[in-house]
């Protein structure tokens, strides 16, 4: 098929994109709580739409947690740019890095539920990923401008540090969580930073 027979998508309807959304809300709560076991019917019935309705905007279980992945993902991204354009970015970068670790959280099952069908996770999320990156590059620079990030640390140390924020945070008490979260963010801090 050449570019002049390709079929145009045509943009949908208000009431079929507010149900997509509906069910993407719904669906993003669900894993959120419960992993990315819950099956696409109880997803249907939290978003008060039919099974069909599912279906028809995602034929698969795969193309939803993709979905889910995509907009977490785009909403962090959102945050960052917002982020961005705040006066303090010090303070913002350790409460963003705080995000960052809850998002990643959730992001890793649904990457591993990804991953285990067959989903390339870094191609589907190539652009997206791509953006934030350079997005948290630029935070990280004007967090370290102003002498709140150690002046040696890359956005990819910073990306390390996330999944070291995961990791401890998952090893210790819910209670125990924030405290031991806020010493590997510590890490970032200039020595005597506060």
């Amino acid at each position: 098929m050449n570019a002049d027979t390709a079929p145009v998508e045509r943009p949908l309807r208000a009431d079929a994109r507010r149900n997509r959304e509906r069910v993407l809300a719904a669906a993003d709560e669900a894993f959120a709580l419960e992993g990315p076991a819950v099956p696409l019917d109880e997803i249907a019935r939290r978003a008060g739409v039919g099974a069909g309705t599912v279906h028809r905007h995602f034929p698969t279980k795969e193309s939803l947690l993709e979905a889910v992945l995509v907009g977490r993902l785009e909403t962090m991204l959102a945050e960052v740019r917002a982020a961005l354009t705040a006066p303090d970015s010090g303070y913002l970068f350790f409460d963003f890095f705080r995000t960052m670790t809850t998002y990643a959280r959730n992001k890793m099952d649904l990457a591993d539920a990804l991953g285990r069908h067959g989903i390339d996770v870094i191609s589907a999320t190539r652009t997206v990923s791509t953006s934030l990156k350079a997005a948290l590059a630029e935070l990280l620079r004007r967090a370290q401008e102003v002498g709140e990030v150690r002046s040696d640390i890359t956005v990819d140390d910073l990306h390390a540090l996330v999944v070291a924020a995961v990791a401890a945070v998952q090893a210790v008490a819910p209670e125990e969580a924030p405290r031991v979260g806020a010493l590997v963010s510590d890490a970032l801090r200039p020595r005597g930073g506060r």
